[in-house]
């Protein structure tokens, strides 16, 4: 079985999709995914998903005039994932103030079955939610987003100054 992310891109304003088979690494002793990776799945997410906006990856995250870490992060769990599972990852940006974002990311296990004709079935397995804070590296200071991530938050979630943290509490 070959382990390789596929990347779907949906309609505008809907939220980015990357699909993933959970790798033997990502678990632990008990074979489940460990819990801090699901944080690192969802970077994955994140980094796809400012790629398939059009966004150099290797410049943002090396060496950038502003920087933009994450301040914040949560993770709620569900169910339990193991080594072969299919799951997806839905990524939802969204602008909080002119110099921060969040995302929220919605975990789904895939399940196939069936004979001739396959019946797909997704169920909710993890939930997470990251904060991220624009600062200018040179004055460590805040700074306005930058032009290319307001339309990637414009392409996959949206903008306004209203949280969604409810949806993952």
């Amino acid at each position: 079985m070959q382990c390789l992310p596929l990347f779907v891109e949906p309609p505008s304003n809907m939220p980015f999709t990357y699909e993933r088979t959970i790798r033997f690494s990502d678990t632990d002793a008990a074979g489940v995914v460990y819990f801090a990776n699901i944080l690192s799945i969802c970077h994955e997410a994140y980094e796809a998903s400012l790629a398939a906006a059009g966004i150099n990856v290797g410049q943002f995250f090396c060496y950038p005039k502003i920087a933009i870490p994450i301040t914040h992060s949560t993770a709620d769990f569900m169910q339990p994932m193991f080594c072969g599972d299919l799951v997806k990852v839905h990524v939802t940006p969204k602008e909080i103030k002119d110099s921060e974002y969040e995302v929220a990311f919605e975990m789904f296990g895939v399940s196939v079955s069936g004979g001739e004709v396959k019946e797909v079935t997704e169920f909710l397995t993890a939930r997470a939610f990251t904060k991220h804070v624009c600062i200018d590296t040179a004055a460590r200071s805040r700074t306005f987003i930058p032009a290319d991530v307001m339309r990637w938050l414009q392409q996959w979630g949206g903008t306004g100054a209203t949280r969604d943290m409810d949806l993952l509490l």
